[in-house]
């Protein structure tokens, strides 16, 4: 994946994980495969699992580094290095 746009944690949301936590980590990374500001608004299930809420004018480029940011998110996007053989 390219491209992520921000998710706000909602009371409702659901994650693998941690099911219970709703506070610790309310910033999670939502696939975009379009551009986040037409997401804006949505409900859409994040990379780790949960239901958010994208908002558009967020990048998760920024985001992302906050430690209010989903753990499980960072690591998913995250690029990993191709080593040479």
């Amino acid at each position: 994946m390219d491209s992520y746009a921000v998710g706000y944690a909602r009371p409702d949301r659901w994650s693998r994980s941690k099911p219970e936590d709703t506070v610790s980590s309310s910033w999670h990374a939502v696939e975009a495969h379009r551009p986040p500001a037409e997401l804006d608004g949505e409900v859409e299930l994040a990379a780790c699992g949960a239901i958010v809420q994208v908002w558009g004018a967020h990048r998760w480029e920024r985001v992302g580094a906050r430690e209010s940011a989903c753990a499980e998110c960072k690591q998913i996007t995250v690029r990993q290095l191709s080593r040479a053989s």
